[in-house]
């Protein structure tokens, strides 16, 4: 049976590009949305935000780093708005999983080789 991968992410993320095709290898079929192209809308981006919490953004980013402190003062769901690049990526959802990220233990997760 086909295992399915719903992932969030932008299309000229490196990171989101090595993710899909490791997996791509590992048999999954991943359905990839560039949030930059394709914006959440707010029932999607409060989804988000309910499954991952304050990890979802990315505070590490130089989009974060660019940011004023009144932009980084605004609900999570408005900064992700904004600009979507300040999203942590990639966000997957594979069945009853939410991953965030593409690090050691999520790989070992889907069933990836590190």
């Amino acid at each position: 049976m086909a295992r399915t991968l719903q992932m969030y992410g932008l299309a000229h993320c490196s990171t989101c590009q090595k993710a899909q095709a490791a997996l791509t290898e590992a048999g999954w079929t991943v359905a990839f949305r560039d949030v930059g192209k394709d914006p959440l809308d707010d029932t999607e981006r409060q989804a988000l935000l309910q499954r991952f919490g304050d990890k979802l953004v990315n505070r590490a980013s130089l989009t974060w780093r660019g940011m004023s402190e009144e932009e980084r003062a605004a609900p999570a769901t408005d900064m992700i708005a904004a600009k979507p690049a300040l999203m942590k990526r990639p966000a997957m959802i594979a069945e009853d999983q939410h991953l965030l990220g593409w690090t050691a233990n999520v790989k070992r997760a889907l069933g990836v080789p590190a």
